[in-house]
């Protein structure tokens, strides 16, 4: 999935190849145009490249960012103390059959048109001062809660789910359901998102020129009852495009022990030589090449209204390329076996952490210095303890475990006790929350949110605004499920659990089950 503005295959425009002709002075005068041309596109000025311009446009198409329950958004990350901001883009794969190609290349012929499903999904995230770059796999049957959402293009409303596979977000009213789930699960605010379908990873693929990819043996990903991908590569590094490409990338059956969590690690393998190539290759050096990946990624892309335009995607793989490969860090969000073991839940204090480096803007591959959190400047003044109305609730349930019994409670006892009395339990059902957090609604309360966080010991990044409570509310996570001492995680390492590869590692190279090679 390119990130740089790209062209058709074919080289084809205009009805005409670009460049047919003759050598010597005419081929030089075609390479002339266009680098000019080029530069009418990314200026948008005159009427030819003006037209053009538009013809890349009218290419892209557009969706709403977030169509879930706002009380379920993230607030937009904070800027850094020289005003910079980090970038969070949600890239979504979609498993689509919406066209014959798309049927074509997805197989399955019993689900033509049916509900598209976001089988890759990946966070991206780009620090602040754009030194480093970090990206978040989710495994597509991931277990989660789904928020309500409705459908931009036909008002339907999506009633919010718990307990379902994160893949059936995107045939929940598009794109932006997606969106509204990551937010829901990890309060990461996003940006932008960027998805791509079937077809559009086979044409993508063969504008870059192909792919390396390593296998330690010979794979045939195809079993006697005919699943599998159809992959078939030999033992070593091969450069795969087209629809080569597009198996690689929905490889289960073959890689390592068969599962999701394989074929993430393939995708990151994928990801990271993409990278390397697209530096290597597409550079305003090769204005002949980047047109032919601008053209091919504009039909590819469906993207939010506030990246749909060609300005806007060269402005943000401008933003990109200032990331040295060496600081792009591949990660796996961490997992455990639901309790039936056909499907897998976030890690509970894992997961937590990676979310909350992802928050914090700390690089997952290490090479940050360490990170001092200053507090939120805050203008309202706090009342009094025994004036501070809080609200406790049980957040103690996880994906693994039962919520303690009786936990909202023990925290409002140690409230009482410490000269808040007017702290209330809420007696209603346990939520989910990786990490105990401290909400206000705003109206002036921010100081109270901070004070009570401050005598628990809780971080002041830990206190947030949200428009879904109503006062001061205390949601004790599964951080704290025991104790009247809470103790904040301050190890800024990035867990192992997350599978961590660097994108400059040459040397990845995927395992083949036995079983599959030939």
């Amino acid at each position: 999935m390119s990130l740089t503005p790209q062209t058709d295959s074919s080289g084809r425009q205009g009805g005409r190849r670009v460049g047919d002709g003759g050598p010597g002075r005419r081929r030089r005068r075609v390479v002339r145009w266009t680098a000019s041309v080029l530069t009418l596109v990314l200026a948008g000025t005159a009427t030819a490249g003006y037209l053009y311009y538009e013809h890349l446009n009218r290419n892209i198409k557009k969706k709403t960012l977030n169509i879930g329950d706002s009380k379920d958004r993230a607030t937009a990350s904070k800027a850094n103390a020289a005003g910079q901001t980090p970038l969070n883009i949600l890239l979504i794969g979609s498993d689509a059959r919406d066209t014959a190609e798309n049927q074509k290349l997805g197989g399955a012929k019993s689900t033509y048109n049916t509900a598209p499903r976001a089988d890759v999904q990946m966070l991206l995230h780009v620090s602040a001062d754009r030194t480093n770059m970090s990206v978040v796999s989710m495994p597509r049957d991931t277990l989660v809660s789904i928020p309500e959402c409705t459908d931009p293009d036909t008002g339907k409303v999506y009633a919010a789910t718990a307990s379902t596979m994160t893949n059936d977000s995107l045939g929940r009213g598009g794109p932006g359901c997606t969106v509204a789930t990551w937010e829901k699960l990890t309060d990461i605010h996003i940006d932008h998102f960027m998805m791509v379908d079937f077809s559009g990873v086979v044409s993508m693929a063969d504008a870059i020129g192909g792919v390396p990819v390593c296998v330690d043996a010979n794979i045939y990903s195809h079993t006697s009852t005919g699943h599998g991908s159809g992959l078939k590569l030999t033992k070593g590094t091969t450069s795969v495009k087209g629809k080569q490409a597009l198996q690689w990338l929905r490889t289960r059956y073959g890689f390592e022990d068969g599962s999701d969590i394989a074929r993430t690690k393939a995708q990151h393998m994928y990801m990271n030589s993409m990278v390397r190539q697209l530096r290597a290759n597409a550079t305003l050096a090769n204005p002949d090449k980047l047109l032919r990946l601008a053209e091919t990624a504009t039909e590819a892309l469906t993207v939010d209204t506030g990246l749909g335009s060609v300005t806007k995607l060269y402005d943000l793989s401008k933003e990109l390329k200032k990331v040295p490969t060496n600081r792009i860090t591949m990660t796996t969000m961490p997992w455990v076996y639901s309790s039936d073991g056909n499907r897998v839940l976030p890690k509970p204090t894992d997961a937590a952490k990676l979310w909350r480096l992802v928050r914090e803007d700390i690089a997952l591959d290490g090479k940050d210095k360490k990170k001092t959190t200053t507090a939120t400047k805050v203008t309202d003044k706090a009342a009094a303890d025994d004036e501070i109305a809080v609200r406790v609730r049980n957040g103690t349930k996880s994906g693994t475990e039962a919520a303690v019994t009786g936990r909202a409670a023990a925290i409002t006892t140690l409230l009482t006790g410490k000269g808040f009395t007017k702290a209330a339990a809420d007696t209603s059902a346990p939520l989910s929350a990786d990490q105990t957090v401290v909400r206000y609604p705003g109206a002036g309360l921010a100081g109270d949110a901070q004070r009570v966080a401050k005598a628990l010991g809780i971080p002041t990044s830990q206190v947030k605004k949200s428009a879904g409570v109503s006062a001061v509310t205390l949601v004790v996570g599964a951080d704290w499920r025991s104790g009247t001492k809470y103790t904040a995680d301050d190890d800024d390492t990035t867990p192992a659990s997350a599978s961590a590869l660097n994108a400059s590692d040459t040397k990845a190279c995927m395992h083949v089950d036995p079983d599959y090679t030939w």
